[in-house]
């Protein structure tokens, strides 16, 4: 690279990793994105710890749960925005006010509801989030890396009823829920649709 000032070149990442305009988002968030565009210049297999609020805000929910999120998401759903594992937490990056908005969703989704959505940490304004490095570390399963890597420089991220809806989607498959009793398997099944 020649200039401090231009992104990392798409030479340094293969698909798995951010691209060069995801970096430049991510550095975006920060006072300083020249500084944490340089860093990993320097060193691209390190995490950085950037603030919430303004370029995104950040969902962590425990890993189980929110891999089931992630799968409502891109199953039945709109996709997501970036992701990332950061130890036993998935990190869900979404849109900038869904960190003061989702948890008054989620209460008053649960009422009267269910229980199974486990607690949900919210980033937004004045707080901070370890972002894992652009790059993977090379032959291991570091304790943070990126599901979805940061592609573009606009990525698309959910608002807060996007993910109240993976929420409780990811609640009730992982807890059915009936009104009726459990079929009772020795009893005869008569098709009264025909009848006249």
């Amino acid at each position: 690279m020649s200039t401090r000032d231009e992104p990392l070149s798409d030479t340094r990442f293969d698909v798995s990793d951010v691209t060069a305009d995801g970096a430049a988002w991510l550095a975006s968030a920060g006072t300083y994105p020249r500084s944490t565009l340089a860093l990993w210049e320097e060193r691209p297999a390190a995490p950085v710890v950037l603030p919430c609020g303004t370029a995104f805000d950040v969902v962590s929910a425990p890993a189980i749960f929110g891999r089931r999120m992630l799968d409502r998401l891109w199953e039945e759903g709109p996709g997501s925005g970036p992701v990332a594992m950061l130890r036993a937490r998935m990190l869900l990056f979404a849109a900038p006010g869904t960190a003061q908005r989702l948890p008054s969703l989620l209460r008053w989704e649960e009422i009267g509801r269910t229980a199974a959505i486990p607690p949900l940490l919210c980033h937004g304004i004045g707080d901070a989030v370890t972002v894992p490095a652009p790059l993977s570390a090379p032959k291991s399963a570091p304790a943070s890396r990126w599901l979805v890597a940061p592609d573009t420089r606009h990525p698309w991220l959910p608002g807060p009823e996007i993910l109240l809806w993976a929420a409780v989607r990811a609640a009730r498959a992982a807890v059915r829920i009936s009104i009726f009793p459990p079929a009772d398997q020795d009893a005869k099944v008569y098709d009264v649709s025909r009848r006249r």
